[in-house]
């Protein structure tokens, strides 16, 4: 499965942007979907998380309310919608895909594919 992650850029405080992760390869392989993000420093952090078959979703406590995730199994893109963002959320936001097809990990170790990651700047 490769992944690739794309809709980064700069924002304003308070503003919206949305970002997407296309899957091509074996997408039959994909249990789970998620987002996580990560700063200098400081280790990757759970986002969001939705089961490709099933739809579940899965937030961080910090976005919630503010972030939607969602999924287009046609397209096989996975999408974040973030309002009302906040400069605590700039990061690089990376997706990724887990086989699993029971329960829904937030730690990055268990996922299997990774897309390279798109920055997300939020100008205060």
């Amino acid at each position: 499965v490769q992944l690739q992650a794309s809709g980064g850029g700069l924002v304003q405080a308070g503003g919206s942007l949305r970002v997407s992760c296309a899957a091509s390869g074996r997408t039959s392989d994909i249990g789970v979907m998620g987002w996580f993000r990560q700063t200098p420093g400081k280790e990757r952090q759970f986002v969001a998380a939705i089961t490709w078959t099933s739809g579940r979703i899965y937030y961080a406590d910090s976005v919630k309310g503010r972030f939607t995730i969602s999924r287009d199994n046609a397209k096989n893109t996975m999408y974040l919608q973030m309002n009302s963002l906040k400069p605590e959320d700039m990061a690089v936001y990376y997706c990724a895909a887990d086989r699993r097809t029971f329960g829904v990990s937030f730690m990055p170790r268990d996922y299997d594919y990774w897309g390279r990651g798109t920055l997300v700047t939020v100008s205060s």
